[in-house]
């Protein structure tokens, strides 16, 4: 096992060299110039080649990156270009708030799908088919989509939940949660639809193998078969979803967090690009980066601890 977590560490630096790479490249890219940005129109010549060149934007794209490269392995993610504040202080400031919505938006659509799944799998046809329907739909509806009408409904008519901004945990865990139950749920909707229908294909096939006829010939009580032995049968391909899922919510909470006014990573990115701030979004992208690696190793680890072929 800690050969296997080390060989995913290693392979791992040339992965966010890359990412760092692409990313620098491609917002190279984008129409527009920060320089210009922060000058305005009305800016002198003179004005706007000196601000360049105190930003180093007037260097050529590869030395900006070998610039950037020495600077991260001291530790250094740079200033923005527009606040100037410390790229790693923002980043450490607006983490908790994206990791809250993305650790309970894959907790709810966990504990959710598998209820769903299980209860597909064991009480007949008719919600197997609402499962299917609920799959196709929760795939395919947006989740900005779907956070603009829970907001309308339960902030705007009924007046139960707040529509926009964030409470931290500090201040009062109770309006922290009473803010986070809207992004959550349009963020964890298609995640529940594609955990209830792994759940529910993985416990069915699992109740018509040999080894659950034998353990309910035993007398094996029905609940401990289902949550115990078919459930189980079934994890490994539930990690590996719980992995994809957790994922793909890094890019869900760019539009989740624009939509509600949360002060994360998703909204910090889109500031940052409309912006042209190299800094910010280079240290987002290594951020998302660094959280993919991690979820990965977690979902290899996972394997190990449950199938001991995966060990061998």
């Amino acid at each position: 096992m800690l050969r296997l977590v080390a060989r995913r560490l290693l392979l791992s630096i040339p992965l966010l060299i890359v990412v760092t790479a692409i990313t620098f490249f491609l917002q190279s890219l984008i129409p527009g110039d920060p320089a210009r940005s922060l000058l305005g129109p009305t800016a002198s010549p003179q004005q706007y080649d000196a601000l360049r060149q105190a930003l180093h934007l007037d260097q050529p794209i590869l030395v900006q990156y070998w610039d950037y490269i020495v600077n991260l392995l001291h530790g250094d993610l740079g200033q923005s270009i527009f606040t100037g504040e410390d790229v790693a202080s923002t980043l450490a400031t607006r983490l908790p708030v994206s990791l809250s919505l993305i650790i309970g938006g894959t907790v709810v659509a966990l504990v959710v799908g598998i209820l769903l799944g299980v209860l597909s799998a064991t009480r007949g046809r008719i919600l197997g088919r609402f499962i299917d329907i609920f799959s196709l739909v929760g795939g395919a509806l947006p989740n900005f989509w779907v956070g603009l009408v829970l907001a309308s409904i339960f902030a705007v008519t009924l007046s139960l939940l707040p529509a926009t901004g964030y409470v931290s945990f500090d201040d009062s865990p109770t309006e922290w949660a009473q803010s986070l139950i809207l992004p959550v749920i349009a963020l964890s909707l298609a995640g529940v639809a594609t955990i209830a229908k792994v759940v529910r294909d993985g416990v069915s096939t699992a109740m018509g193998q040999d080894f659950v006829r034998t353990l309910r010939a035993a007398g094996v009580p029905r609940r401990v078969l289902i949550w115990k032995h078919a459930l189980r049968n079934s994890s490994v391909s539930l990690v590996t979803v719980v992995g994809v899922i957790f994922v793909a919510s890094l890019s869900g909470t760019v539009l989740v967090e624009t939509v509600f006014v949360l002060p994360g990573l998703g909204s910090l990115a889109v500031t940052a690009t409309s912006r042209q701030d190299i800094p910010v979004i280079q240290g987002v992208a290594l951020t998302f980066a660094v959280i993919t690696i991690v979820v990965n190793l977690l979902v290899d680890v996972s394997y190990g601890l449950l199938n001991p072929k995966v060990r061998a």
